[in-house]
């Protein structure tokens, strides 16, 4: 790896207070890995109340920009966080895509064609901003403890939770969790400590990857070419990121040699035949492979796996790290709730089942894609190119072009737990993230209703004009009241939930949608609080 600029953020090694004395000190939660994943897991307790050791390694972040795509659940869920904002209004936003066959274009998509989000399809933003935000954002809450330079040598399972060994600049010492979160990324000391590996398929196909600096016209939109003409053979993609910055992908096939490939020269004249007649200076360049793999389980006793350390995916479709912040906030609610008694055994128990099938919908479309991309038979090539030849005339070829589906949340299986007893029709459905729409305060001010969800447990009711008697929702439920605390003045909330006056929505803490009825009943509501809390 290269880069001609550094954009790098330095943190100071401080001795912490568990280092002091002979005694070993424990805590609720000890998180490794100071990554967007393991921040926004420490952020995510700690507003829930939960004090986090969060320890990296490093000292530093920036790197390389590194990840770059981030999509609206997770901007959703940054925002929840208190970032959202602010990455928005420095990142490039963009819901356009395009793909193409040589030099022709093949089709366009809108990843976000309905007005009414308060966050857009995507942003492109370089990692290290990303991951200074979070870093800034956790110094500010006095719950989350990060420590730099503090990388874990040892770990030992126990009964009711684990126990660290810890070198740092002042020497060695150990600490106990009640939980360990293993946070650490693609090549996890915690996963290889505990003598764990992955299942899946690696991939030979070789891509180089640039960021390059260039005053270019154009268009802010996500391009895909099928052997173009300046990359003949293989396959290419281009974003841009705010700093006038651009990324580009090239694939090069398997046999291509990792050393002379990175060299300067060499990138420089594939970049040529991309970016000519444009004047451009190199910021970072990468060779890379890619893993479409997984931990059998994330969650190992009191030790739980989340992003690249219990899965990893190819880059196409920006399914890695937003995956693993979607992993962080499905495991800080349910972690918070065991951790304050509220929930049952069984709830991170949930969180294995649910993000395994969060990881298994990614490494199909991930596989399906790579294997698109890069045939592994003459067969195989030809069919691929004959779709592409057809994409032209037949909209049926289209729908089989895959370039890399974009990253989407997932729709967890909740029919076991939470039937949805009554028909529904809109945009919200049940295991999914509410759909965002405006709202209306009762003061008159504007908000979205994704914002205003309180991060608990929350009882959406729809007003009925004919009951004036106001429903009392069931103990550690909040009540949220459309035609009363908040108004639809568009109609879009009722449009995306179908709903109708007397209908009530539960929502659970990470905003997916739990259950619903087309009247209120509370011993139904409790009894879906319950099952959602394993109790």
């Amino acid at each position: 790896m290269t880069n001609a600029h550094k954009t790098i953020y330095r943190y100071d090694y401080r001795r912490s207070r568990d280092q002091r004395g002979s005694a070993v000190a424990r805590h609720p939660v000890v998180a490794v890995g100071a990554g967007p994943v393991g921040l926004a897991a420490a952020i995510d307790l700690a507003q829930r109340g939960v004090p986090v050791v969060l320890l990296d390694d490093a000292d530093r972040i920036g790197e390389g920009s590194r990840g770059i795509c981030w999509s609206k659940r997770t901007l959703e869920i940054l925002d929840r966080l208190g970032v959202g904002e602010r990455l928005v209004q420095r990142g490039v936003t963009w819901k356009l895509g395009k793909v193409f066959s040589g030099d022709e274009l093949l089709f366009s998509f809108d990843l976000l064609p309905e007005a009414g989000h308060k966050m857009p399809a995507f942003i492109n933003l370089q990692q290290y901003y990303l991951e200074k935000a979070l870093v800034d954002r956790a110094l500010e809450l006095e719950l989350v403890d990060l420590r730099w330079k503090n990388r874990v040598v040892g770990v030992d399972r126990l009964n009711d939770g684990a126990r660290l060994t810890i070198e740092t600049p002042d020497g060695p010492y150990q600490l106990e969790a009640d939980w360990l979160i293993a946070a650490d990324g693609a090549r996890s000391t915690i996963r290889d400590l505990l003598g764990l590996d992955f299942s899946g398929v690696t991939f030979e196909d070789k891509f180089l990857i640039a960021d390059v600096h260039m005053a270019a016209d154009f268009p802010t939109e996500r391009r895909f070419w099928f052997a173009p003409s300046f990359h003949s053979g293989q396959s290419a993609l281009m974003h841009r990121q705010p700093d006038n910055v651009w990324r580009i992908d090239l694939q090069l096939g398997p046999d291509a040699d990792t050393r002379v490939e990175q060299e300067p020269e060499r990138v420089r004249a594939r970049l040529d035949k991309v970016l000519r007649p444009h004047a451009y200076e190199l910021e970072w360049v990468s060779i890379y492979t890619f893993n479409c793999r997984r931990l059998d389980r994330f969650v190992h006793g009191r030790v739980v796996f989340i992003g690249d350390a219990a899965h990893q995916v190819s880059p196409f479709g920006a399914r890695g790290a937003n995956s693993g912040i979607q992993d962080a906030e499905n495991l800080a609610w349910k972690l918070a709730a065991v951790l304050k008694g509220e929930g049952g055994t069984g709830l991170i128990e949930s969180y294995d089942l649910e993000r395994v099938q969060a990881a298994d919908e990614n490494i199909g479309h991930s596989t399906r894609s790579t294997d698109f991309m890069s045939p592994h038979s003459a067969a195989e090539r030809r069919l691929r190119d004959a779709v592409l030849a057809l994409a032209p005339q037949a909209e049926f070829a289209r729908r089989m072009i895959n370039s890399g589906r974009l990253s989407l949340p997932k729709t967890y299986d909740t029919s076991l737990s939470t039937p949805d007893a009554t028909a529904f029709a809109g945009t919200a459905r049940l295991g999914a993230p509410v759909p965002d729409a405006p709202l209306i305060r009762r003061d008159g001010t504007s908000t979205h209703l994704v914002e205003s969800l309180c991060g608990e447990f929350e009882l959406i009711y729809v007003r009925d004009a004919g009951n004036d008697a106001r429903p009392q929702a069931p103990e550690g439920i909040k009540l949220t009241i459309i035609g009363d605390g908040y108004h639809d003045p568009d109609g879009l909330f009722g449009a995306r939930f179908d709903a109708t006056p007397g209908a009530a929505y539960l929502v659970r803490p990470d905003q997916h949608l739990c259950a619903r009825w087309r009247g209120f009943d509370a011993a139904a509501i409790a009894r879906a609080h319950a099952r959602a809390l394993q109790r």
